[in-house]
Order: C-alpha cells, then structure tokens, then sequence
C-alpha cells in the first residue's frame, strides 16, 4: 500500500483536526451528570434475589428464575444507598462494567468498556427505547445527560442481544427505568445537597458541588402524572490535570433536567403512557492536545439541548400483550473553542434528530411456550456547521426496518429455552441477521441452582458521520459480534447466600477503522478485516447475614487482543458492607480496586502515538443517612476517595482526591 497507513480511533480523531481542521473534539462536549441525593432507606441487594422479576431479556416481565442471563438489578432502595454519588458511580460498582471517567472532572468524557468493547457497543435504554446522539461519530448516547435523581431502577445484561434491541447492543444492554407516579392522589419530594470538588493535591475543602432538585406525582382515578426539575452546578477542579500544582484554571459546568410524565388508563386492557424531557447544559472544557501537548484553557465552552418525547399503548388480551414504544429525539450542541493554531475562537453547531419506534406482541401458546413478535423502525439524520465545512441534513440520514422474533419455551423440570432472530433492513448498507439461542436449567427449590449458556451475535450500524461526512464511505457495512457464555446462579441458606459466575467469550469483526495515505492525504472510515476476541469471567457473592447486616463483592476479569486492549483494566473488583446501625440510621463502606490498564496518546511534537501504562488504584468510600422524621426526613453525609489516593483514570486528566458531601430529602 505504499506509505498508506491504518491508525486507530485515537490518532484518527487528531488526524482529522489535523489535516482539515474540522473536527472539535468529541470527547469533551456532552453535559455532565451530578451527584444526588434520594429519599428513604429500605433494605435491598444490588443483585437481586434469583425470583425476582426481570424484562431485558423478553421484554416483558416474568420471573428472574426462568430467565436464561445472570442479569444485575440495581433497585430504587440500592441507588438511596449510594446517595451522592452519579449514575456513572453506581455503574461502574457492577460486575463486568467499567465506566472509565467516572472519577475525572464533571466536563470528562465517558467510556463504557464491558467485555472487551466501548461505548458504540453498548446500548443504552431509557424505559425499554434505544437513545443515541446521532451527530456523534460513535452514534453514542452519553449518561451524563441523565441525572440519577430521576432513576427508579436500572437492569444490566451483557452479552449480544441484537436479536431483541438491534444495532448497538453487541456487550451490553443498560436498561435505565425513570421513576414514575405513585399511588396517592398528590406527593412530592424535595432534596438538596452539597459538597467539595478537589483533587488529591488540593487540600482546601470548600463548596463547590451543588445538587438540588423538586417532584411531584400521584394518580387518580384513570390518570397518573410525574413532574420533576433537576438542577446542578460544579466548580472547582480543571479537566487537565495540574502535576505541578500551577493553578490550572477550573472548569464549570451547570445543568437543568425536566421531566414529565402522564398515563391515562383507558379500561383494564388499555394504557397509554406519555413522557416528555428537556435537558440543558453549559460547561467549560479543555483541548487535549495541540503541538505542545496538553492545553487548559477557559476559554472553550458548550452548551448542550437535549428534548425527547414519546408515548407507549399497552394493551393485554387473553392470551398475550401488545405494546408499542415510540419517541422522538433531538439533541443540538454549540460550543466556542479557541484554535491554537489560528489563536481564535471558533463557533460550530451539531444537530441531530431520531426516531424510534418499537412495535411488539407477546402471545401466550400455553402455559409453557410463548413468543415475542415485533417490528422496529429507526430514523436518523444530522448536520454540522463549523469554521472548516458543512455536513448538511438532506445528505446525512439514514433509516432501519427490522423485523425480529423471540420464542421462550418453560418445561416442567426446570429446562428453558430462550431463541430467537432478526433481520436488519438498513436504507444504506442492505441486510444483516442475527440471533441467539440461550437454554438454562433450575434444579428447583431443593436445589436452587440455574445453570446457564447461550450463543448471541450482535451487530454495530456505522455512523451517520462514518457513512456521510467528507471522511464518510457509504461501502461500509456493520461490525459483526459472536458472544458466547456459560455460568450459574445459585441462592443458598434460603436465598441469604446468593452467588452466581458467568464465563465468556467474544469475537468481533469488521471493526470500524480509519485510513490515511500519507502521500495522497487521503483518508476515510473503513471496515478492518480480521477478528479481535475478549474472555473473561464474572462473579458476584452476598450474603445477607440478618435484617440488619449485610456485606458482599463482585469481580471481573477480562482478558482481550492487543487491539481491544486501552483503558480496559485486566482484574476488577468491588467490595461493600450495609449495616442498619439502628431502625433510622445506616451505614455503607465499599471499596473498589481497578487493575493497571493500557493508554496512549497523540504526541503533537513528534507525530507519534505514544503508548503508556497508568498504575492500578483502590478507593474506599462511606456513607450515613438518618432518617430524621419517619419516612418524612432523611439526612445523608459521605466521603468519597477516604484515603486521598492520587490515581490517573486517562493520562493527563484529572481525577477527584478525598471530598464530602452532605444533604437532606423530604417527602410531602
């Protein structure tokens, strides 16, 4: 090929800016998620008990016994004990995940690396329906966007399940159910609380976090109705960090969430749900690299609108359900960023538009067997303006139809089967099919214990940007994943001991690359021919030993080719402790170990990648609620990092040291 070369996904987005100027970076300018606190402490597990109810695996409910994944479910009672902390925090305490950023400044970008893949191999759900930013080069959907002050519950099954979500979920579905109405004619809630933002090398505890928010709900007679506000603000820490303690200046960010939602029961077999969302955010953030390296400076900020909306009939008949989820999304950003090269700023624009609608029946053949039949259709379009070229709307869009279909079989003696298939009709690249076949068996009471296995493949739709943008290439067709795994799940002492370990094991092909011929100064996305594969296991252990006193862990390993290898750390774990102390106070401690992990980045003054090896750190956290008033008032404080430990989570950026953080919620 000459002096052609292929680069990886790091040096491309440099190249790019780099050759043509065009792109601002993508890594910083999304909104940002804070801390929250929640109301009233209930005694939960963040793994829930083996006969719970689960959806993510057949979209509807049924009992967690029968399903053939180990699927973590993080309940409302387990997010109130992790008050303070992000969603991002709570995440990255689950087995199998790594939500590197998580400890950065608030303006960091996040990456989601579960089982060997990123972020664009992992779908994200906000009640059941896939979210994406379609103007993002990774057709990512960015977390931060969502406070966890509005989340009821989130579920988390890995593996590929493209044969029930489509595109995107080829390591993991995260399915983040938001909170809903309650069952009184009016409630509310109203919280607030405050904290530090240091680093470890900044030993001046002052104010700098600020969280706060309002809701109200209830039902009455055919109608239920949820309104809630969210608003935050951080200061105090720079995105780039300060070895030498040369007063980097600090970076900003302020957000407002609202969120509304209203049901309307039409008869026993009819609902309709409707939601709304508006999210803004303003921040600062800082270039990564330029021909001297790193760079801080106050001058680049963004602001980021987020407005979805939609609406979900649910009908149940005799024999089955039919439900059909739909919702429209837009998200713009705008940011002003100062040019090193020109020395001025410069304003660009993203926008971008989806459509998503997911049409599904459930039918009943008996007792034993039923099957998932559904149709999903996507739209997506974008545009970008900025100094160095246009990407215009009526060029850039894209559409799916994919038809899919999930058979559940129950016996009599413990044996199910989970198969099904679906075909990706795409307006660009043509079709694609997958499928999954997952059979699991439960020896029953005496012995409960489920072991499981199945064999899923997945697939990654390319981009809008990949696809259409002048380094766009319309030949491009999807990566392709084949997940296979095998484990179980076990409850003992009456389900007080629960354990459970999963084994996997990941190919993946026609990744998406970037290519650049030095000579001709050429380059475009590409599909890079040849196999990457993951393996790994994950484990998790609890043991609640009374009412009071409960402690318990989880651990991840992953072990991937070279070219999946940065920022994926090999060894993982988590470790906590819950003790009511007395009926109204609560304690929890947990700590957390990530191994060492691989990182590189663009060396402006020679050209050149350069690879890099950050060390491995532990963190230990605490906190304490008291609730004040019986199921009224509830106060909380934590610490955070209580050992001050100085960690790098990418090179070059900063990390947060030993901070506090105080709150209290009340319930009308």
């Amino acid at each position: 090929m000459g002096n052609s070369m292929l680069f990886s996904p790091l040096l491309e987005t440099f190249l790019i800016k780099k050759m043509n100027k065009k792109i601002v970076r993508m890594s910083t300018l999304l909104a940002l998620l804070t801390s929250c606190a929640l109301a009233q402490e209930k005694d939960s597990k963040l793994v829930n008990q083996l006969n719970e109810v689960v959806i993510s695996d057949t979209k509807f409910e049924q009992n967690k016994e029968k399903s053939g994944k180990v699927i973590t479910k993080i309940t409302q009672e387990d997010l109130q004990k992790k008050s303070g902390q992000t969603l991002a925090n709570v995440l990255n305490s689950a087995v199998g995940i790594e939500i590197n950023g998580n400890q950065s400044a608030n303006g960091k970008n996040l990456g989601y690396y579960i089982r060997g893949g990123k972020n664009q191999q992992v779908l994200i759900l906000i009640d059941g329906i896939p979210v994406t930013d379609a103007s993002g080069i990774s057709f990512e959907y960015d977390l931060r966007l969502l406070p966890v002050d509005q989340v009821e519950s989130i579920e988390i099954m890995k593996g590929a399940a493209s044969t029930l979500y489509g595109t995107g979920a080829a390591t993991a579905v995260i399915n983040i159910s938001l909170k809903k109405s309650g069952s009184k004619p009016i409630q509310a809630n109203g919280y607030i609380n405050i904290g530090s933002n240091n680093t470890a090398s900044n030993s001046k505890y002052n104010v700098q976090d600020f969280n706060q928010g309002f809701s109200v709900n209830g039902t009455a007679a055919k109608l239920n109705y949820l309104a809630s506000i969210n608003s935050s603000e951080t200061n105090g820490m720079s995105q780039i960090a300060d070895p030498e303690n040369q007063n980097y200046e600090t970076d900003r960010f302020s957000r407002v969430n609202l969120l509304t939602k209203f049901g309307f029961k039409a008869s026993e077999k009819l609902s309709i749900d409707f939601f709304g969302n508006y999210d803004v955010i303003k921040n600062d953030y800082d270039s990564t690299f330029d021909n001297t390296g790193f760079s801080d400076t106050n001058l680049n900020k963004t602001q980021s609108k987020q407005f979805r909306f939609g609406f979900s009939p649910k009908y149940t008949y005799a024999k089955g359900e039919f439900i059909l989820n739909s919702s429209f999304n837009k998200i713009q950003r705008t940011y002003s960023e100062f040019n090193s090269y020109t020395s001025a700023n410069e304003s660009s624009l993203y926008e971008a538009q989806s459509l998503n609608l997911d049409a599904f029946n459930k039918y009943k053949w008996s007792k034993k067997f039923f099957t998932v039949v559904g149709v999903n259709y996507q739209f997506h379009d974008m545009l970008s303006e900025t100094p160095y070229g246009n990407i215009l709307k009526e060029n850039t869009k894209f559409n799916m139809v994919d038809p899919y279909f999930t058979g559940v079989f129950m016996s009599d003696f413990g044996l199910t089967v989970n198969a099904g298939a679906r075909l990706n009709m795409h307006s660009e690249y043509g079709n694609q099919v997958v499928y999954n076949v997952n059979p699991s068996f439960s020896f029953g009471a005496k012995l409960p214990l489920k072991i499981l296995t199945s064999l899923s493949t997945a697939y990654v739709t390319p981009s809008l940007y990949q696809l259409y943008s002048e380094y766009g290439n319309t030949t491009l067709t999807p990566e392709e994943n084949t997940t296979v795994e095998a484990g179980f799940e076990v409850g003992l002492l009456n389900k007080k001991i629960n354990f459970n370990a999963v084994a996997f094991y990941r190919e993946q092909n026609n990744s998406f690359g970037f290519f650049y011929n030095s000579s001709t100064l050429t380059s475009y996305y590409i599909n890079i021919e040849g196999i990457n594969r993951a393996k790994g296991i994950e484990t998790e252990l609890t043991y609640t030993i009374n009412n009071s006193f409960k402690i318990g862990g989880n651990y991840t390993f992953t072990q991937v080719d070279e070219a999946l290898k940065r920022l994926i750390p090999k060894h993982k774990a988590n470790l906590f402790l819950d003790i009511d102390i007395t009926k109204r106070l609560f304690l929890n401690a947990n700590y957390q170990y990530v191994d060492d992990r691989n990182d590189a980045f663009y060396d402006g003054n020679s050209y050149t990648t350069i690879q890099t090896k950050l060390g491995s750190y532990q963190l230990v956290n605490a906190s304490m609620k008291y609730e004040l008033l019986k199921s009224r008032l509830n106060i909380f404080g934590a610490i955070t990092n209580i050992l001050n430990e100085d960690f790098l989570e990418n090179v070059g950026y900063s990390t947060r040291g030993r901070n506090f953080r105080f709150g209290l919620s009340i319930n009308l």
